[in-house]
């Protein structure tokens, strides 16, 4: 198949009614031949036979087979994306240093993913891939459109493990388990019209009759090399939307998500429309999306609107919010624009638990800003009359100030362990993180409605026990741990917002040690102390 605009073509629109009804007749009387003849399926799922030793006896040791693990083959591999693994790693590797960090509020429970070639949607995909750096997940559930294959309920992947060029993947147990349940299924054979690029599939053809929803899909597949890439050691479950009811798939998936399982729910928007028409459709598909609106969601155009639903109907039930990362089409990634397909990166969270209001974050914000333009233009702290504040601005707390511009750090200063009222650590370390910041020359009053300010609350720090460099590093936990390392006379901190820039737990530890004044991989010695907290952060609005 020819690469370019067969690649996204291909990539958003289910079957046809006319064309898919059109061969349905031909695919059941070849698929009764082959069953009443017995021929077998072609190795679309090969299986790989494992031994185990099961012993000695007297003539020597003897081995046991055990069963042979089913491994689902990829279809699209040098279709969709780069076959050969190193030029996929590349690509990869390119497509997410691409991405912009971003601080995400709560815990990441889903994305929402384009599926297209990734020379289309790759950009687009990666701004939500880039958030899962340094996050640890047990279990990944992809819920993917059906493009090929005409079924009822969501099938749920029958295979013991997923490949791709990368290598393989684990398929979780609890897919079986789940198949048990209405409406999943355990990977049914069906109706399945093949893709127009079947025959230059990375897998051979299987025998007719033989297909499932599996067969051929690639709006699940493309999304496993960008998680084998920003996760380590999670196992998948692949789940193909047939004609399924998405309240109901929701509320069955409800119960089965839990903290330590990542949703990715895959989806084209709108399909060969003209450029500027296509930004128009696709704006109020994601406005809907972001306002989990399902009515309205109901009317947008999606491929993977079952998919979509369903994780509108779970993010209303669990509470998630959800955040636009980005939204563009063919035509902005590729060049071409008289016919393009829509993309979108929206991330989903659910809410941690805060101490201050929305008001109170806003009172505190403005008592920094004003303490920093008293600082920079009169070279002193503000009068203020605490009587006006809420107690619990009076209760000791551990406090950073952090001061960017056009988000460049330009000064951060704190205190990582309590030691003054809240009201007057926010005033302090204003004037600290203007002025007294080693790093940067003093603000300026010029620069005052550049700057923008975050205010950082602390939890007390705790020690966290380790055993080993090994054990510590899989400890961290990312994007929620600040770290506080000690080697020595030397130590220094990292606020839980570094991990954003700095996703690798090596590479943070070491720049860590750097910042401490020690060289990096020192705080692989025997004696380094570690001390983990939490932080709540609010900022100001983006200048």
């Amino acid at each position: 198949m020819p690469r370019g605009r067969e690649q996204h073509t291909l990539t958003g629109s289910f079957c046809t009614t006319v064309r898919f009804v059109a061969s349905v007749l031909t695919i059941i009387v070849v698929a009764s031949a082959v069953e009443a003849v017995g021929l077998s399926a072609g190795p679309v799922a090969t299986n790989i036979q494992r031994s185990a030793q099961s012993g000695s006896s007297a003539t020597g040791s003897s081995e046991r087979l055990t069963p042979a693990l089913v491994v689902r083959e990829p279809a699209v591999a040098g279709l969709f994306y780069p076959r050969d693994a190193a030029r996929l790693s590349q690509t990869l590797d390119a497509l997410l240093a691409g991405a912009r960090p971003r601080v995400m509020e709560g815990e990441l429970r889903a994305i929402l993913c384009p599926h297209a070639g990734y020379e289309f949607s790759g950009p687009v995909a990666s701004e939500a891939y880039r958030l899962l750096a340094g996050r640890t997940y047990e279990t990944v559930v992809i819920l993917a459109p059906s493009h090929y294959a005409l079924f009822r309920g969501a099938s749920v992947i029958a295979a013991d493990e997923y490949r791709t060029p990368l290598g393989l993947v684990p398929v979780s147990a609890k897919a079986k388990q789940w198949a048990n349940t209405e409406p999943f299924v355990l990977e049914p054979k069906c109706l399945v019209q093949r893709p127009q690029w079947s025959k230059q599939a990375s897998h051979p053809e299987p025998g007719f009759g033989e297909d499932t929803p599996e067969t051929w899909e690639h709006s699940a597949e493309v999304e496993v090399p960008f998680l084998q890439k920003t996760l380590t050691n999670f196992s998948l479950v692949s789940i193909i939307t047939g004609e399924v009811d998405p309240a109901k798939l929701a509320q069955a998936l409800a119960d089965r998500l839990d903290d330590k399982t990542l949703l990715v729910v895959s989806t084209d928007l709108s399909h060969y429309y003209p450029y500027d028409i296509a930004r128009e459709k696709d704006a109020r598909c994601v406005s809907a999306i972001c306002d989990l609106d399902v009515d309205r969601m109901k009317a947008e155009e999606a491929c993977g609107k079952t998919g979509v639903l369903t994780l509108l109907h779970l993010a209303r039930l669990k509470g998630w919010k959800a955040t636009l990362l980005d939204a563009r089409n063919s035509g902005d990634t590729s060049g071409r624009k008289d016919s393009v397909v829509g993309y979108a990166a929206i991330a989903f969270s659910s809410p941690t638990l805060q101490a201050f209001s929305g008001e109170e974050r806003e009172q505190l914000l403005r008592l920094a800003r004003r303490s920093l333009v008293e600082i920079v233009t009169n070279d002193r702290l503000p009068a203020v009359t605490t009587n006006a504040f809420p107690p619990k601005f009076a209760e000791v707390k551990g406090c950073f100030v952090t001061l960017t511009e056009q988000g460049r750090l330009r000064g951060c200063i704190g205190h990582i362990l309590p030691q003054e009222p809240l009201y007057k650590a926010v005033m302090d370390n204003s004037l600290n993180a203007a002025t007294r910041d080693p790093r940067f020359q003093p603000v300026r009053p010029d620069e005052l409605d550049k700057v923008n300010i975050e205010i950082s609350v602390l939890t007390v720090p705790e020690p966290l026990a380790f055993r080993s460099p090994e054990d510590l590093l899989a400890k961290l936990q990312p994007h929620r741990d600040g770290v506080v390392l000690r080697m020595g006379g030397l130590s220094a901190t990292y606020l839980p917002q570094v991990w954003e820039q700095i996703p690798d737990k090596t590479q943070f530890l070491d720049t860590l040690a750097e910042k401490a004044g020690a060289a990096a991989g020192d705080w692989r010695a025997p004696g380094t102390q570690v001390f983990t907290y939490r932080v709540e952060s609010f900022k100001e609005a983006e200048k």
